[in-house]
């Protein structure tokens, strides 16, 4: 079965941007290039919800594709009506068990795109299996968080530490699911 994939760069404090959506903060290297090649080869599907979808279309404005090239793309809403992007996909079902259907599709990773409020519904439904962490050496004392209250504790199992250039840190964590539900 396909693994449903949260991650992001985030701040020591963690936050995934500044309050006004900026992220110059970051420390870009070889290393994160090459992390980040190996983290989208093994990805075909992205999804997302409206606000991040959002800053996605108004960074590539003039683009046909403002997903990423050979992606299936999925924006969920429950106030858009339509997008006018080949390719990207607008979803008003319930995201949780519209993703749980997807992971029984073959193919490769499924990344969750974006911030914590669609993030939360995900890990609400129980269907992240990874969560993937950038850490950089920067605390930003408030900002966009990397993650919001999901209404119960989730247990998570170290499977990756690594000092990357910079100063950052990577984490990679298996979500421990709920009772009988990675068998959705």
């Amino acid at each position: 079965m396909r693994k449903v994939v949260y991650g992001a760069a985030c701040s020591l404090d963690g936050f995934i941007a500044t309050l006004d959506g900026k992220v110059d903060w970051l420390h870009w290297s070889d290393d994160v290039n090459k992390i980040m090649a190996d983290y989208w080869s093994s990805t075909d599907t992205l999804v997302m919800g409206r606000k991040t979808w959002e800053v996605t279309a108004a960074m590539n404005p003039g683009s046909a594709d403002a997903g990423m090239s050979g992606m299936q793309t999925f924006v969920f809403s429950r106030t858009l009506r339509h997008l006018d992007r080949p390719g990207v996909q607008l979803v008003s079902d319930d995201a949780g068990e519209f993703v749980r259907t997807l992971k029984k599709k073959k193919g490769k990773n499924i990344i969750v795109f974006g911030g914590g409020i669609f993030a939360r519904s995900l890990f609400e439904a129980d269907v992240i299996d990874e969560v993937g962490l950038n850490v950089h050496p920067v605390i930003l004392g408030s900002g966009v968080p990397f993650f919001l209250d999901a209404q119960r504790r989730i247990k998570l199992s170290l499977t990756r530490c690594r000092q990357i250039h910079g100063g950052c840190v990577l984490l990679d964590y298996a979500v421990k699911h709920a009772r009988g539900a990675a068998k959705h």
